[in-house]
């Protein structure tokens, strides 16, 4: 290889080690990164780990569950930056990558949880709420009204996508119905005798009976039309 060459080998290896040097931030960097408005915070563990402490207003896509992990992380804005962070730093390194090859502009804690921790940063632990009884969830339905029952979850980038189009349900449209919100993160033995394995699902009932069933991101016309 020519001098040339080596010149800009050199180059390009420098520039992306530059990059993955500024996409990995401190707890320090992370916790002023965060504060800032139309930011996305992903914590890319497991379930029960995010159960135990994770950041305010983290959104939740498990790594380690590839298919999840794509399927909500595509609903999040790619015009706004994503800060990720795990346990210690691995599994948010390697989604950070997955990110900006996907057109994110994404940066990743150092160290993760740990790292967090140990300079004493807050961690939201979330309480248990008492369990919904299926009969006692199918007694809270309208037998003479259309209700539309939306299985969602705080942490879950599909159902904050599905926000705004629920509101315009309700307020655009002269539609006759109940909208009933489950919080599925939460309400875990419910969703489990309902077979809701996913956020978010959507169950129509009319006259007290499920006639639609649909999960992830639906079209306000395919609302309008069930409804």
């Amino acid at each position: 290889m020519s001098n040339i060459g080596l010149a800009v080998a050199a180059i390009l290896l420098f520039s992306c080690n530059s990059m993955a040097q500024k996409s990995n931030l401190s707890v320090q960097e992370f916790e002023k990164a965060i504060g800032q408005k139309d930011i996305q915070l992903l914590d890319v563990r497991t379930p029960g780990e995010y159960q135990s402490g994770h950041l305010a207003n983290a959104f939740l896509a498990d790594w380690t569950n590839q298919q999840e992990f794509i399927w909500r992380v595509t609903a999040l804005d790619n015009s706004k930056p994503v800060y990720v962070y795990c346990l210690s730093g691995g599994r948010s390194d390697a989604a950070n990558r997955w990110l900006h090859k996907n057109g994110f502009t994404a940066y990743s804690l150092s160290g993760g949880i740990n790292a967090w921790q140990k300079e004493n940063k807050p961690l939201v632990i979330d309480k248990p709420v008492e369990q919904m009884s299926k009969e006692a969830y199918l007694a809270s339905i309208p037998k003479d009204k259309t209700v539309l029952v939306d299985f969602s979850a705080q942490w879950c980038p599909p159902c904050k996508k599905m926000e705004p189009v629920l509101e315009k349900l309700e307020k655009d449209h002269g539609l006759k119905f109940t909208l009933l919100k489950i919080d599925g993160g939460s309400q875990t033995q419910l969703c489990n005798a309902l077979q809701v394995d996913a956020f978010p699902t959507f169950i129509l009932y009319k006259q007290g009976k499920p006639v639609w069933r649909k999960t992830g991101i639906v079209e306000i016309k395919d609302f309008i039309d069930r409804l």
